[in-house]
């Protein structure tokens, strides 16, 4: 039987967790190592959706407690964009000051009888907590677990190519917004959400070139932790001046980085489990981090409770557990990060309302969006209607080459027969999209160039980023063919000016 546990990380996930089987069983030994002092934190705010808040409502009213008497509430997504705000409801989100939870998660946890051991660095070596029946690694993103037990865990890791920073401010968004500006450099976007009455989180995004080309790749990210770079609080206060009123942004060790979403093929080995971001990371557009630990906590837990005389099988009941929320969390995330990889290349192209809509659909469609708010998705179609002399998107008519088509929705037949059309299947991953945009690349450097790039196979994120490389990049019209097209889909992607036209094949 578990009788003694060692939890290492005192983050929002390992707190939770250690105060679940605590106040379920008090006779269980539980105690939390970490490495930081009480007050040391890093980061400023988290965020929670409304719709995904229930189950970790129901484990414990710690988190309810917090968001009701502490957090900051909103309804809203805006967007701004070229002098325009954009509204878009039905988006319930909660955001709290990290070090306000963590206060809360501390005092919830030592309430229950969890003892927490402050400024405690634990070497990864299960050897050195042989004491304990069972260890929780909940040491972050860098989890030197998972490193260590790499050969059982087959942990993996992808890159994103986009470069982020992580600020505060004292200037209060009103709910999560949306920022985007065009320098001398390139273009810049804001993540900005309020987190108490006095700061607002600012999370800045841009691709590499525009990073090196503002002067920003100066700072020694690979320091200890603590120092900020300053060059850059200094150069985005003065891109972002007008946007925030002039106000300051706030420090904690705030510098660049690139995110990494990384997976584990096991996430648990011998009497060592991960939890939370230790085994998996999703993009911080989705805001779903401290949720997904939280939640890992919860199914950790259960788990451990309902298997106490057999530790292997309770491991093997939380991954089971928790995993498929985890996996399809990562899964939207993904089409989420990739638009911030490229977003520059849409604020170049789209008017604001377009580009919201792009936006907000990355993941999902109109008819979903609709039902959150029906004015948006009116002001997106009456947009279209006003740009294409008041047709409705699929009743547009479109000029490829010789030919028009009197709509946007080609049925299999008419897909069959596009006379001149570059026919590219797209990949089933985006490592080898390369490949193919070198072959669009020769294909319209040829002499007959092809009046339209037609894509299939592959995922609905590769063909779409296919789609867009040939009409935004090279000006060439798209259409994208998928075997299920249905209206809500083909709308959405014309809408989102990711396609000229779409089939069914």
């Amino acid at each position: 039987m578990v009788s003694r546990i060692a939890c290492v990380g005192g983050g929002p996930g390992g707190l939770f967790f250690a105060t679940l089987l605590k106040q379920a069983d008090p006779s269980v030994e539980v105690t939390v190592f970490e490495r930081n002092r009480p007050d040391d934190t890093f980061g400023f705010g988290v965020v929670f959706s409304d719709a995904t808040l229930a189950g970790i409502h129901a484990a414990d009213p710690v988190l309810r407690t917090a968001l009701t008497e502490y957090g900051r509430h909103w309804d809203d997504i805006e967007v701004r964009l070229k002098g325009e705000r954009i509204r878009c409801g039905g988006n319930g989100m909660a955001a709290i000051t990290r070090r306000t939870l963590l206060q809360l998660l501390h005092r919830r946890a030592e309430e229950v009888g969890v003892e927490v051991r402050f400024s405690h660095e634990i070497p990864a070596d299960p050897a050195r907590l042989a004491d304990y029946d069972l260890i929780v690694a909940a040491d972050g993103a860098n989890s030197r677990f998972r490193d260590r037990l790499a050969d059982e865990l087959v942990p993996g890791v992808e890159v994103a190519t986009a470069k982020f920073i992580w600020f505060g401010t004292s200037y209060l968004f009103d709910g999560l917004t949306f920022v985007h500006e065009h320098g001398p450099h390139g273009t810049f976007a804001v993540h900005g959400y309020p987190i108490s009455d006095g700061v607002s989180t600012f999370i800045v995004e841009t691709d590499e070139e525009s990073w090196r080309r503002a002067g920003l790749d100066a700072f020694d990210t690979s320091q200890p932790p603590g120092p900020s770079d300053e060059k850059t609080r200094r150069y985005l206060e003065k891109l972002f001046a007008e946007q925030i009123d002039g106000h300051e942004l706030l420090v904690n060790n705030s510098r660049w980085g690139n995110f990494r979403t990384r997976r584990a093929h096991r996430w648990h080995s011998g009497n060592v489990v991960l939890l939370g971001d230790a085994a998996h990371t999703a993009h911080f557009s989705v805001g779903s981090g401290t949720k997904m630990a939280m939640e890992d906590a919860i199914a950790l837990a259960g788990s451990l409770l309902a298997h106490r005389d057999d530790l292997p099988a309770a491991l093997e009941a939380y991954e089971a557990a928790a995993r498929p929320s985890v996996e399809k969390i990562q899964a939207s995330a993904r089409p989420s990060l990739s638009w911030w990889e490229h977003f520059g290349r849409y604020h170049d192209a789209f008017g604001p309302t377009q580009f919201a809509f792009h936006f907000i659909s990355r993941s999902i469609g109109k008819e979903r969006i609709a039902r959150r708010d029906p004015r948006f998705v009116e002001r997106v179609v009456q947009d279209w209607r006003a740009r294409h002399e008041g047709r409705a998107p699929l009743e547009t008519p479109v000029r490829v080459g010789e030919r028009e088509f009197a709509g946007r929705l080609l049925d299999a037949v008419h897909v069959q027969e596009l006379p001149g059309a570059l026919w590219l299947a797209a990949p089933d991953g985006e490592a080898e999209l390369p490949f193919v945009y070198e072959e669009l690349g020769r294909a319209l450097a040829g002499t007959r160039p092809p009046d339209l790039v037609a894509v299939h196979g592959g995922t609905a994120l590769t063909r779409q980023l296919i789609a867009e490389q040939a009409r935004l990049v090279h000006g060439v019209p798209a259409l994208i063919v998928e075997n299920d097209m249905n209206d809500d889909r083909a709308e959405t992607l014309l809408l989102s000016g990711r396609t000229d036209l779409v089939g069914r094949a």
